[in-house]
């Protein structure tokens, strides 16, 4: 893998971060903009500062992909206390203790099965969403509570482990699609059991088809010299695995990048309708493009963002 530092000079890829506890995502961000040395760094999905795992972070001009990865399907496992609640829905918050019986693991079990599935969900005061203009974790913080709309979310699978029956402490593993709170996930599973529920930790393990295991710590990078730090940073271009690499001839790619849809049987003969690609200038990647019809039905390929 080349260099992302010093062959660009400017630092430029991916970059996958298993977040500690207690930190925010921004303090990783803040962190790697340090070693890294550029203002250009951002991250593709918030983890909160209990939580720990999988946070993709994006260096350089790879920033420009994260509209691409914000709607990646996800996966973590939670841990989940049933008999209490608190205003977070994690143990973080006020906690009330709300039931002195729990249920059997089997009852746990096949409630936690119910959640599988097209559901709906309403997001939690604590969170990064905007009504009227204003968090609503700003407005939690105030004491304000407001109504928020139910949201359709997808949990592909959820599998539930037991971790202390009597205690009601749980395992949960999920697979789930963008937007969905575990958190939440928690609370209703609880709520669903009628004795309350939480969620008691968080570890993201997979995220837009990048997985826990090709993560590095803060730490491991801090102790690399810069110019190795580089060899960490992850192509833009692997973001997109469906997309079929195309080199353009200079001419065409020039053509390309001051935003002439070229036709795809100049450049792409055999291109199928809505395909998409990754284009290259010799050896360099620089945008991603469609195949599309124009107004008079002619199939041209189309740029959805140029990295270079």
């Amino acid at each position: 893998m080349p260099n992302n530092i010093t062959e660009n000079k400017t630092p430029s890829g991916i970059i996958c971060i298993n977040k500690p506890s207690g930190m925010t995502s921004h303090d990783v961000v803040n962190r790697l903009r340090r070693l890294y040395n550029t203002k250009k760094v951002g991250h593709t999905g918030t983890l909160d500062p209990m939580a720990t795992g999988l946070l993709i972070v994006l260096v350089g001009n790879a920033v420009k992909a994260s509209e691409y990865l914000m709607s990646g399907n996800k996966s973590y496992v939670a841990g989940l206390r049933l008999g209490m609640t608190s205003d977070t829905e994690d143990i973080s918050g006020n906690i009330t203790i709300c039931a002195d019986t729990l249920p059997k693991k089997e009852e746990v079990i096949a409630a936690c099965e119910k959640f599988v599935g097209n559901i709906m969900q309403i997001p939690p005061m604590y969170s990064a969403i905007k009504i009227g203009g204003k968090k609503l974790v700003d407005l939690a913080r105030n004491g304000e509570t407001v109504e928020r709309e139910p949201r359709e979310i997808s949990v592909y699978s959820l599998v539930c482990e037991t971790v202390n029956e009597e205690s009601g402490d749980y395992l949960i593993s999920v697979e789930c699609s963008k937007g969905t709170y575990i958190r939440t996930l928690c609370a209703d599973i609880g709520a669903s059991l009628s004795c309350g529920g939480l969620m008691s930790s968080l570890e993201r393990r997979h995220n837009c088809g990048f997985s826990l295991d090709d993560a590095h710590t803060l730490e491991e990078i801090e102790a690399l010299e810069i110019e190795k730090r580089g060899d960490l940073l992850i192509p833009i271009e692997k973001a997109f695995p469906d997309h079929t690499p195309l080199t353009l001839p200079s001419f065409y790619a020039g053509l390309v990048r001051n935003g002439v849809r070229v036709y795809t049987s100049k450049v792409a003969p055999n291109a199928r309708e809505g395909e998409k690609f990754l284009l290259y200038e010799g050896e360099k990647f620089f945008a991603i493009a469609k195949e599309e019809k124009n107004s008079e039905g002619e199939s041209v390929l189309r740029v959805l963002k140029q990295f270079l």
